[in-house]
């Protein structure tokens, strides 16, 4: 249990770049009127993944799967992680009329869950710990 605790903390800390990543840009796209919150919130996302997936596999789990088998599951946890993102963001921001960073934060911290769950039981399985 306290190394599922001390991963998830790095896998947490590791993920802070990749966010900040995705606010930037879902920040940069909206304010500049180039996009509505939603596809820009996409946007970011697919952006942080791609950091998230560099540095998860090398620090957090320190994988031994290679990239050709890691890769694709991570793109498929990351997909649908995308993906209720998205339902979330849409949910949040159209009916609810939550301001679509309020949205953001509390879409973030449930995809959080559910891709440290999917990355280490899936994606990164033959890695240590840290």
């Amino acid at each position: 249990m306290i190394a599922a605790f001390k991963q998830f903390s790095v896998f947490s800390l590791v993920g802070v770049a990749g966010t900040l990543a995705h606010y930037a840009l879902l920040f940069l796209l909206v304010s500049s009127q180039t996009a509505h919150p939603v596809p820009a919130s996409v946007a970011g996302a697919a952006l942080g993944a791609a950091i998230n997936y560099a540095l998860n596999y090398r620090f957090t789990f320190r994988s031994a799967r290679r990239h050709r088998e890691a890769l694709p599951r991570f793109l498929a946890i990351a997909a649908v992680g995308l993906a209720l993102n998205a339902a979330l963001m849409f949910l949040l921001v159209e009916p609810l009329q939550l301001h679509y960073l309020i949205a953001q934060l509390i879409a973030t911290g449930c995809v959080l869950v559910w891709n440290f769950l999917g990355n280490r039981h899936w994606t990164f399985e033959k890695g240590t710990s840290c």
